[in-house]
């Protein structure tokens, strides 16, 4: 893995300066004693926690939009390396215990990754882990099961590259499956639980995948 500069931290630090003081600056306008009464202590700081990731997910969104994230091999010092990084940062310091969790209900989790820059069609659901959600597009009436890990980044010593992952509509992939960067699922494929779908794989429409490392079952 390579080395996170002290400007991609500052930055970073920066940024998270920004969402924290407009989530203080929210917390004061929604939450007084006057209404809150004996639960002002308690009501002040869930809605700061809660107000710290609303701005988190709007500034991280805002930072994409100025520096987004470049699809191929990141050439180190480049600016596309620049913004990889500080994306690393924010999945770190803010969102991984938010992906990470199993405590978020299913909608609500599915929901997070959208906010996050994942492209879900209509009545799919992640219980799984994206770990790259603005690099990842998944069509409708798709499920990631419990555990499965989709990656779109690849790290390699200090090989570092970032691919989409592309599921179609009405896909299925099964618990505990991974599938790596530059991977594209046609439309009705299932992927089975355990699976290690690899890096640059393109499985068909209807297809079945299955094993470690996976391979077409029919």
């Amino acid at each position: 893995m390579r080395k996170i500069s002290v400007a991609q931290i500052a930055v970073f630090f920066t940024l998270l300066a920004v969402i924290i003081a407009a989530a203080l600056a929210s917390t004061q306008v929604l939450v007084t004693r006057s209404w809150a009464g004996d639960f002002y202590s308690v009501l002040y700081t869930l809605t700061l926690v809660v107000l710290i990731y609303v701005w988190a997910f709007v500034v991280y969104r805002l930072f994409l939009r100025v520096m987004p994230l470049q699809e191929g091999f990141l050439e180190p010092g480049s600016k596309a390396e620049f913004s990889a990084q500080v994306n690393i940062l924010f999945y770190l310091m803010l969102f991984n215990s938010l992906i990470r969790t199993e405590v978020l209900p299913v909608p609500l989790k599915t929901l997070v990754y959208a906010l996050l820059g994942t492209k879900i069609g209509s009545n799919s659901f992640v219980p799984g882990t994206i770990l790259d959600p603005p690099l990842t597009e998944i069509g409708d009436n798709t499920i990631i099961g419990h555990a499965a890990t989709l990656y779109s980044h690849a790290i390699e010593g200090s090989h570092f590259a970032l691919a989409k992952v592309v599921l179609g509509s009405n896909v299925t992939v099964g618990a505990g499956a991974i599938i790596m960067s530059d991977v594209t699922v046609g439309d009705g494929a299932i992927i089975s639980a355990g699976a290690v779908v690899t890096k640059g794989s393109r499985i068909g429409p209807n297809e079945h995948w299955a094993g470690v490392p996976a391979v077409r079952k029919s």
